[in-house]
């Protein structure tokens, strides 16, 4: 069973994800015309969004006293991490802010599921639903067959009014990946 403190810290020892290519084609490509549920309640077309905006995708997050998914997903490279993950956005939610930038979690995780996590980590921005995996099959987004689900490779980008300007896959450690994105708009 899966508790508070081991969804919010990452193990020594995790298997590293390796550039299998399978995001290389994302950079420079316009954003379909996509109807994703939020957590708010809203409905978000990612390719609509003017100005900047960072959408970061992890697999599937767990839930306080609830086993894992399968009992090794630890050693499914990058699988393990969601809640840190997003849990670094959240501390630099009002960075991003100040930048002007929105921020957009995005799993294959229907919105119920989603939002029980939103509300225990206190997420301040929305995360997307892609539980029809219309997004994931039109970018091609990378994936992973688990335990009869479609899961989403962790990976984050930047888009500019609907366009994926930079790409950041694999991610690891999911906990730094928020800065590593921070700092590239910044610079």
């Amino acid at each position: 069973m899966m508790d508070e403190r081991s969804l919010s810290t990452l193990p020594a020892g995790l298997p590293v994800p390796v550039d299998d290519g399978a995001a290389a084609h994302l950079a420079g490509t316009r954003l379909p015309h996509v109807a994703l549920r939020a957590t708010d309640g809203s409905t978000v077309d990612l390719a609509a969004i003017p100005g900047t905006a960072v959408v970061f995708a992890y697999p599937r997050t767990g839930r306080p006293g609830e086993p894992s998914l399968v009992e090794d997903w630890d050693e499914i490279p990058g699988a393990r991490g969601c809640t840190p993950h997003t849990s670094g956005f959240r501390d630099l939610h009002a960075e991003f802010g100040a930048l002007g930038v929105r921020v957009f979690g995005l799993s294959t995780q229907d919105t119920a599921y989603q939002r029980e996590m939103v509300e225990r980590v206190q997420v301040p921005f929305a995360v997307l639903s892609d539980a029809g995996l219309e997004l994931t099959r039109a970018l091609r987004l990378p994936t992973f067959e688990v335990a009869g689900q479609t899961l989403l490779k962790r990976i984050a980008w930047i888009a500019r009014d609907g366009t994926i300007e930079r790409v950041f896959y694999p991610v690891f450690p999911p906990d730094r990946n928020a800065a590593e994105v921070l700092a590239a708009l910044r610079a």
